[in-house]
């Protein structure tokens, strides 16, 4: 029988349509992968850790798996519980095993770095693709170098410049997750834990 899998993730925002279609767009994107899980958007980073926490006993028979930005750079051979705990020392996490929980490095939007071309596609005519980073591993790039960067790179284009909000959702939908999974490490330790526990 395949195991319920429960994807608790920040981001969305306050508002239930700004949730509603980063869940959908987070969907998307796993189902290119064969990923059948349940997004959960739960807005702030704090609040989807305690969602987490709250549905590993609503959701007992569930995998319960977290999913949030790093904010800044793993240290290599850290554990992903063992980064947030040094970020913020309050979040002390249950006795479970680190597939349970999974860090966007350094923040969702590298994962959209590491997919240029459907960028480009995405803001059309006048989109910078020169002012994005080309370094290969996009989890190497700093936290306001990514963000600066998609500023830059969208600031002319029609839909004008990357708003988390208005355009997150629909740029999940639409990246290759083989492009982004070759450039982010951590996306890749990712949607393999999601293949194998949803099998």
């Amino acid at each position: 029988m395949v195991r319920e899998v429960r994807v608790y993730v920040e981001g969305g925002g306050d508002s239930r349509d700004s949730k509603d279609a980063i869940r959908k767009g987070f969907r998307h994107l796993f189902q290119k992968v064969g990923i059948g899980a349940q997004v959960i958007a739960c807005g702030r980073r704090d609040k989807a850790f305690k969602d987490w926490k709250l549905a590993l006993f609503s959701h007992p028979d569930a995998f319960n798996l977290l999913l949030v930005d790093a904010e800044g750079a793993v240290r290599e051979g850290s554990s992903s519980w063992n980064h947030l705990k040094t970020t913020d020392p309050s979040w002390q996490p249950p006795l479970l095993s680190e597939e349970h929980c999974h860090l966007m490095v350094q923040v969702m939007e590298a994962w959209f770095i590491a997919d240029p071309e459907a960028l480009a596609a995405y803001y059309g005519q006048r989109f910078g693709a020169s002012a994005l980073p080309g370094r290969q591993n996009v989890e190497e790039i700093p936290k306001g170098e990514v963000e600066s960067s998609l500023k830059s790179a969208t600031k002319r284009t029609q839909k004008g410049e990357y708003h988390k909000i208005r355009h997150a959702s629909d740029l999940l939908a639409r990246i290759d997750p083989a492009k982004v999974r070759k450039r982010a490490p951590h996306c890749e330790r990712l949607l393999t834990t999601l293949a194998n526990v949803g099998a």
